[in-house]
C-alpha cells in the first residue's frame, strides 16, 4: 500500500468513526478521545485500540462492536482488530477543542 492510499484509508476510517456517537454524549467517538490507535498494516488490517468513557459503561459489550462493524464497512478494510484498552485511563484532556467546546469545557 503507498503512502497515499494508507493515508486516504485512514482519512475514510476516521471519517467512519466521527459517525458513531457516545449514546450518553453528544459527540462522536473520535473527538472524544476514545480512540488510542490506529494502525494499518500491509494487508489492509486496522489495529485499533480504544477506550471508553468509564469501565461500567452501559454499552461496553456491544459497542466495541458497532466499531469494528463500522470500520469493516470501510472500502479497502480487510478486517479490523480492536482492542478495549483502559491504560491511559480516559480523560478530558483526549478531547478535541471541537469537543471541548461542544461540551462546555474550557481549558
Amino acid at each position: 500500500m503507498t503512502s497515499n492510499a494508507h493515508a486516504e484509508l485512514e482519512k475514510r476510517i476516521i471519517d467512519a468513526l466521527k459517525e458513531i456517537y457516545d449514546p450518553e454524549i453528544p459527540v462522536n467517538i473520535y473527538d472524544l478521545g476514545l480512540i488510542y490507535r490506529i494502525e494499518i498494516d500491509e494487508n489492509a488490517i486496522v489495529h485499533l485500540d480504544m477506550t471508553l468513557t468509564a469501565p461500567g459503561c452501559p454499552v461496553a459489550q456491544t459497542f466495541p462492536i458497532q466499531v469494528a462493524d463500522a470500520i469493516r464497512a470501510v472500502e479497502g478494510v480487510a478486517d479490523v482488530e480492536l482492542e478495549m484498552v483502559w491504560d491511559p485511563p480516559w480523560s478530558v484532556e483526549r478531547m478535541t477543542e471541537e469537543a471541548k467546546v461542544t461540551l462546555g469545557f474550557f481549558d
